[in-house]
């Protein structure tokens, strides 16, 4: 029997591993056999085979576990017929019976507890591993980011010093040149900034700067902002309030940096695919419980195919709507709604254009305000 369990460890564990707890548990075993052989029946040493199992669970793979558990289970058992059968009664039966049983469960749970720790410790070492890929990544951004922003600052300070005729005089040609490559310029740093932020978001979440806020302000500051890009495309921006005439406040509880980039975010992809000579609507809807914001377009609308990505990171279409965008715009606005409890949405409008709007949860107008 010890030859038997010598050869299932010598199968199980190579030599050069777990050399110690090979040999510790050949002589364990041995012992175990000799005190409980040379003991009537009645005085059932097995349960001594715990010690084999539990070491064997702790140091051994799973299925030397239950080789052990086998061999022990079945040394306590021939312990009935060897070295006489005659002294076998029921009473020792069954106490055989449940001791082996009792090893059977210990083998059992400790090969079940064996798998658990090593599927704990596959968890932290893809943990680990995410951990320090996420560092990788946040530190490739940042330097990216750094990088390619660094240039962008410095070629769009020449060009402001070029347009205050710092280095000479300016033809009225060379100024429209240089507005445009400034345009262009700051068009990729904004990207560049969208990007971080997107990234940031999707790795660490948005951080809101809550606070009661007005969004008919909002609305009215990117509209401000925009006024010029919408000139210069010949499109005009409205802002009205539905079914009233009034202006009024719409508080919610939100973070008005961000719902400020929400606005400019759809205001400028409302300007990006108008006609020239069009119209971009800003509408702002008051309910019991909630404010919604709509903002339409007079473009080529939207195809149906395309409504369901339309929020999606990099998503582009195969339209010359979606060919004007880079897939982040509407990406990182639908964070921030999202961060603010609240949906967004968009709906094809042709051939009259496209509408995007939002729904926020309507905050009680403050008391320092109602009073």
């Amino acid at each position: 029997m010890l030859r038997r369990l010598m050869a299932i460890l010598k199968t199980r564990w190579p030599q050069e591993q777990h050399f110690h707890t090979r040999w510790l548990i050949v002589g364990l075993f041995a012992i175990i056999v000799v005190l409980d052989f040379f003991t009537p029946p009645p005085y059932a040493l097995g349960f001594l085979y715990t010690g084999p199992i539990l070491l064997a669970s702790s140091r051994l793979s799973a299925s030397a576990t239950v080789q052990v558990t086998v061999m022990a289970t079945g040394l306590t058992l021939l312990n009935l017929f060897i070295p006489k059968a005659e002294w076998m009664n029921f009473s020792s039966v069954m106490n055989r019976l449940l001791m082996a049983l009792a090893l059977v469960v210990t083998g059992w749970l400790s090969e079940r507890n064996l798998r658990h720790e090593e599927a704990i410790a596959r968890q932290k070492a893809q943990l680990q591993a995410q951990e320090q890929l996420a560092s990788t990544r946040e530190d490739f951004v940042s330097t990216l980011t750094h990088d390619l922003k660094t240039p962008l600052l410095g070629a769009i300070e020449t060009l402001k010093s070029l347009q205050q005729e710092k280095y000479g005089a300016v033809t009225a040609a060379q100024q429209k040149v240089f507005a445009a490559i400034a345009r262009s310029h700051e068009n990729s740093l904004g990207l560049i900034e969208t990007l971080l932020d997107v990234y940031r978001n999707d790795t660490e979440g948005l951080k809101l700067q809550l606070a009661p806020v007005d969004l008919v302000t909002i609305a009215e500051e990117a509209i401000a902002t925009l006024t010029d890009l919408a000139t210069s495309r010949q499109i005009y921006i409205s802002l009205n309030f539905g079914e009233s005439d009034f202006r009024r406040a719409l508080w919610v509880k939100g973070d008005a940096l961000q719902l400020g980039r929400v606005f400019t975010n759809l205001l400028t992809n409302g300007i990006n695919h108008s006609l020239r000579g069009g119209k971009v609507e800003v509408i702002l809807e008051s309910q019991p419980d909630y404010h919604v914001v709509k903002v339409l377009d007079n473009g080529l609308g939207i195809s149906a195919e395309q409504l369901p990505h339309l929020f999606e990171r990099f998503y582009q279409g195969h339209s010359d709507r979606s060919a004007k965008g880079s897939g982040l715009g509407l990406y990182l606005t639908r964070q921030i709604i999202t961060a603010h409890e609240g949906t967004i949405w968009a709906e094809n409008q042709m051939p009259s254009g496209a509408l995007f709007g939002f729904r926020l949860p309507a905050l009680p107008l403050p008391p320092v305000l109602s009073a």
